[in-house]
């Protein structure tokens, strides 16, 4: 997408005023209108990224691609950034919690773990049932969002989002 877009000119054909928000955004980042107000796309939150799971979006803007790995929350995205579109390092980085879909291996009766095993944070834990396989749950106490759990799930049905019937807030 070349850097001079005009994304109202871009928006009014595709019927939209504005860049839409993603499911998620950069850790610690402002609200979405506030960081895409701000934000020039000089994308040097990329490049300090030492797990290359931050994207140009839509827009040109920053987005976070969980299919390429997990956030360690290394903050590098926040420091690179010379604007202020980020809120202080010292709250947490967001609300987000992992979502299983109803694509995962275990509602069609395959067993598979790999959400499980790569979950840091053991929140997400497979829960035996009698004449079937394991299903998994997970816990939003422990569940801080990373999205480790999306890249190796082998059929995509995990995501990272907002908490269940809440706005995409943090």
């Amino acid at each position: 997408m070349p850097d001079g877009v005009n994304l109202s000119r871009r928006g009014l054909f595709r019927g939209r005023l504005s860049a839409p928000e993603p499911e998620t955004r950069l850790p610690w980042s402002l609200s979405w209108p506030d960081f895409v107000a701000d934000c020039t796309r000089c994308g040097d939150c990329l490049t300090a990224c030492p797990e290359q799971i931050l994207v140009k979006g839509d827009g040109g803007f920053p987005t976070l691609d969980f299919s390429r790995g997990e956030c360690t929350f290394c903050t590098k995205c926040v420091s690179a950034c010379e604007l202020p579109l980020f809120r202080p390092v010292t709250e947490a980085p967001w609300d987000y919690v992992a979502h299983i879909e109803a694509g995962c291996l275990a509602h069609e009766q395959v067993f598979c773990q790999r959400c499980q095993d790569s979950c840091e944070h053991n929140a997400i834990r497979f829960s035996p049932q009698l004449g079937r396989v394991p299903t998994p749950s997970i816990d939003l106490e422990l569940c801080n969002g990373c999205g480790a759990c999306v890249a190796d799930c082998p059929v995509g049905s995990i995501r990272v989002g907002a908490p269940r019937g809440e706005p995409n807030q943090v």
